[in-house]
């Protein structure tokens, strides 16, 4: 069996620290080695067989099988290899990642794929806030890599965000695209209150004419942008309705701004 497969026992009494679980760490490890790790639970050490039925070997990929939302970091600084999550998970999935695929059957919590630099993470549930944005301490969010999410996501989405793309077919909340520096968002559904404060550059793109607009982005007009035809053909080899846009006759109404931080930033609403 070339999969390892860890089955949660039991919801744990506190957070766990899953990070030790990635290709990274994973690589050359007996079954006996995979179950003697120690995970950090609140403010003590526990082995991984006293909270999950161990099988299987790892080559390149793990799965997870019954997981809850107190399991953090899955992913966690991950280079490479693939991780099949089925259930919700904690906070930072993926955080920190520059390459390998992770995907989850379920919700996720704040601050999934903060800070990373590459890879891709594909959330079929919905995500918490920060997504996309930055580690607590780091000046950048998200690098590079690709976030899709089937569902909703909570406020502060792509904050700080530098690079790569997200791609939501659910809602957004608040802040959508606070403090952005460069980088792609595409929301299907609505978005909060403020989307783009503080944004520098970077696009965000929008089906629905957000409800309340900072009154330091400038209305440009409807025009169509020859560059969003690309984008667009770029997606139809995703599991996404991104995938079913047109990828001609493609008009946009366009915003420019936060004029209070640079104003080159654009929030792009098809019409």
């Amino acid at each position: 069996m070339t999969t390892l497969c860890l089955t949660l026992r039991d919801p744990p009494a506190q957070r766990v620290d899953l990070s030790p679980f990635s290709a990274n760490h994973l690589a050359g490890k007996s079954p006996e080695e995979v179950a003697g790790i120690e995970l950090a639970s609140g403010n003590r050490k526990v082995r991984a067989d006293s909270l999950f039925t161990i099988s299987g070997n790892f080559v390149s990929e793990l799965e997870i099988h019954g997981s809850c939302d107190r399991l953090d970091r899955i992913g966690d600084g991950m280079t490479h290899g693939r991780i099949v999550v089925e259930g919700d998970v904690g906070a930072y999935l993926g955080a920190g990642m520059s390459g390998g695929s992770l995907v989850v059957h379920g919700n996720t919590g704040a601050y999934t794929g903060a800070s990373m630099r590459g890879g891709r993470i594909h959330v079929y549930g919905n995500t918490g806030d920060f997504l996309g944005a930055a580690v607590p301490g780091d000046h950048h969010g998200m690098r590079g890599g690709l976030v899709l999410v089937d569902g909703n996501t909570g406020d502060r989405l792509g904050d700080r965000m530098r690079r790569g793309m997200v791609l939501i077919e659910g809602d957004a909340g608040d802040y959508c695209a606070s403090r952005m520096v460069a980088g792609t968002i595409a929301v299907w559904g609505k978005v909060g209150s403020f989307p783009g404060l503080a944004m520098r550059r970077g696009t965000l793109l929008l089906r629905e004419t957000p409800s309340t607009l900072l009154p330091t982005f400038n209305d440009c007009g409807d025009y169509p942008l020859n560059f969003l035809t690309l984008l667009v053909r770029s997606w139809r080899t995703l599991k996404s309705r991104f995938a079913t846009l047109p990828d001609s006759g493609f008009r946009v109404r366009r915003f420019m701004g936060d004029v209070a931080n640079d104003g080159r930033g654009e929030i792009l609403v098809q019409v």
